[in-house]
């Protein structure tokens, strides 16, 4: 569960009552799709003619140009999910990665979903202190990514949730 009790309302669109513009809306999409593309890897070395994590990535990337639908875009999250369920490791974890940035459209907060999947599935492609290191560099790497108008939201945003998003933020 990556999804607070409690919505952070600058993290709610302002249709829906929140402070979030559509323009960083987009970008925390943006932001998402590029953290569970850098995992993608993962899962399709694993079923490389499974092609439901790559068409959610493509998905919200489709949204943000405005050539996709916010439902269809959550549709292909909910397939990549599902190609996760039967999967263990690094490749499971990637899979929801991608399934979490394609729910962005849906729900912003999936954002810190994608990226707490992707560190997760960083991690378990090694074992002990190393592991723990690879989801060190991978949340660098992210955070390292964040674009500048959206970039203390979501820092804050790893903070506030970092402990329903099994730590990974701060491990």
């Amino acid at each position: 569960m990556i999804l607070p009790k409690v919505r952070d309302p600058r993290l709610v669109t302002i249709r829906r009552g929140g402070t979030l513009t559509d323009d960083d809306h987009r970008l925390l999409a943006l932001w998402a799709a590029d953290c569970a593309e850098h995992v993608l890897h993962l899962v399709e070395a694993e079923r490389p003619d499974d092609p439901r994590p790559r068409t959610a990535v493509e998905s919200v990337r489709a949204w943000t140009r405005g050539g996709l639908g916010m439902m269809a875009s959550r549709a292909a999250g909910g397939h990549a999910m599902g190609a996760a369920r039967d999967l263990v490791g690094a490749a499971r974890h990637a899979a929801y990665a991608a399934g979490q940035a394609a729910c962005v459209p849906h729900v912003a907060e999936h954002d810190l979903g994608a990226a707490a999947y992707a560190i997760r599935a960083v991690r378990a492609t090694a074992s002990g202190d190393e592991g723990i290191v690879l989801g060190r560099q991978e949340l660098t790497w992210q955070r390292d990514r964040l674009p500048a108008q959206v970039r203390d939201l979501v820092l804050q945003d790893m903070v506030r949730r970092d402990d329903i998003c099994w730590s990974v933020f701060s491990a």
